[in-house]
């Protein structure tokens, strides 16, 4: 089924180019691609953006640490994110960079002007304490034992004048839109949350910085200034599809159907890019859908500890899709998860070698071993039991998707592997006699297991594109038994480390 007047954009964050990209990250490029692929498995006309968050403190003390140009810097970095893209599989149709001249900055300049005119600009001198991690200026109530509460990082004080954006405005309207619906946040938890924070009032925020201590555009009419990062990297949604020039593309998609982020940036997306979006009288997203972090062996990652993860080493060592599998399917969507080889070798093994990689491994064996056997698969059962189990997986796989319920979507994948486990151990082919009955009843039986794998390798298109593809090339050509086929999916690990 097609529905190509439908269309699905759908965006993840921007990364800050201060450091090289680490899995969790790599968990939100993958979550937001499962959406994106499935949409596309629907029909619909999906345009699907990620990129990285250049300007700002963060990557100019780094550059300058490294005794690099920040620009040069950033390149470096943006280009490994690029590169991780690709290593991931992932389906996106754009890449946008906040250092971009040509689409981002006339995008943003034009975001600041309209905020301006709507009288939601103005200029104050500030001071207060400001995380450089967070990029942002903490209230005395996010402020815990004098650090940020997510850094953990004693604060800087800063005492300067600013432009400010009216964002307290905007924060009933915001508050009410996010009540009603309008805007969607993923899971309820962070929706109550972020109406906390709005209940507790919220003020002002300054939208620039002085030019000598900060990276960034500058601020139209004012070169003394440069835009705060926020200001410019929550643009990249609309830049990126032509708000500018108000293009064809920028109508057709605008608004996005699905922001993808982590939750320590949560309160920008859900309360400052709405009022913003306000101010310029610019539709709204229609959904922000909220993960957590990945810890290492139940510890935050971190360089001082030395447990960062690299995406890239470890799809080097197990494989693009056994490293989707364990992300989509071992960390629940929305919560906090935890990475160990361990677990994840254990997953690998239980799951892709032993579920996905046996199932059609054992049926191709046995069909192998059938004597003049040619066969096509038909639609026809004869396991109404197994058609069962394949039509319930489809409706749960469905409301899981659609609810952001990645883990349970797979959970009910499994299912039908495990009813096929179950089916080929009751039948007992290899005990079936070679009569004409007896053949007649293997070929009845491979019938069902060929269609459910058909239909497995159809489900798992959005969460193992690699698997998926060699399952349909499996499946999908009529073979006989003189030709003598295997398909190794995913090679048991032996104390791989």
């Amino acid at each position: 089924m097609t529905n190509k007047n439908k269309k699905f954009y759908i965006t993840t964050s921007i990364p800050y180019t201060n450091a090289p990209p680490h899995i969790g990250f790599a968990l939100e490029a993958i979550q937001a691609d499962v959406l994106a692929r499935y949409h596309k498995c629907l029909g619909e006309d999906v345009f699907f953006l990620t990129g990285t968050d250049e300007h700002g403190i963060k990557t100019l003390r780094v550059a300058r640490e490294a005794g690099r140009d920040p620009k040069d810097f950033a390149d470096g970095i943006s280009g490994k994110f690029r590169e991780l893209t690709k290593i991931l599989n992932i389906s996106n149709n754009d890449f946008i960079r906040t250092t971009d001249e040509t689409k981002h900055k006339p995008a943003v300049e034009k975001l600041w002007k309209k905020l301006d005119e709507a009288g939601d600009i103005y200029k104050k001198k500030y001071k207060g304490y400001y995380c450089p991690g967070c990029e942002a200026f903490k209230t005395e109530k996010e402020i815990v034992d004098g650090k940020c509460p997510i850094h953990l990082k004693e604060l800087e004080f800063v005492e300067e004048e600013n432009y400010f954006f009216r964002l307290s405005k905007y924060t009933k309207e915001v508050e009410e839109k996010i009540r009603s619906g309008e805007i969607e946040i993923i899971p309820e938890s962070r929706k109550n949350e972020t109406l906390s924070m709005l209940k507790q009032g919220m003020e002002d925020v300054s939208f620039s910085r002085t030019k000598d201590k900060y990276w960034g555009f500058e601020v139209p009419g004012d070169p003394e200034q440069v835009m705060y990062v926020w200001c410019d990297a929550l643009p990249n949604y609309i830049s990126a599809i032509g708000y500018d020039n108000e293009t064809e593309q920028f109508k057709k998609y605008w608004p996005a159907d699905v922001h993808c982020l982590g939750k320590d940036i949560m309160k920008f997306h859900t309360i400052f890019w709405p009022a913003m979006l306000l101010s310029a009288k610019l539709a709204l997203p229609k959904k922000i859908f909220v993960h957590g972090f990945i810890n290492v062996g139940g510890q935050k990652m971190s360089k001082s500890l030395g447990n960062v993860v690299d995406p890239f080493e470890l799809v080097n060592k197990y494989g693009v899709d056994a490293v989707r599998y364990y992300l989509l399917r071992e960390i629940v969507s929305a919560e906090d998860g935890d990475f160990t080889y361990e677990k994840f070798e254990q997953r690998y093994n239980a799951d892709l070698a032993g579920g996905i990689g046996n199932l059609v491994a054992r049926t191709l064996g046995i069909s192998d071993k059938i004597s003049n056997f040619e066969f096509r698969i038909s639609n026809k059962f004869s396991n109404l039991e197994l058609k069962k189990q394949i039509e319930k997986t489809q409706k749960n796989y469905k409301l899981a998707i659609e609810s952001f319920k990645f883990n349970e979507a797979l959970i009910s994948v499994w299912e039908i592997i495990s009813f096929c486990d179950k089916y080929i151990n009751e039948e007992k082919l290899w005990e079936t006699p070679s009569t004409s009955s007896g053949q007649a009843k293997k070929m009845e039986v491979i019938n069902d297991l060929f269609f459910a794998i058909k239909e497995i390798g159809i489900l798992l298109e959005p969460f193992l594109p690699q698997t998926s593809e060699k399952i349909k090339k499996v499946v999908e050509k009529p073979f006989d038994s003189a030709q003598g086929r295997s398909e190794i999916l995913f090679p048991r690990l032996e104390n791989k480390k």
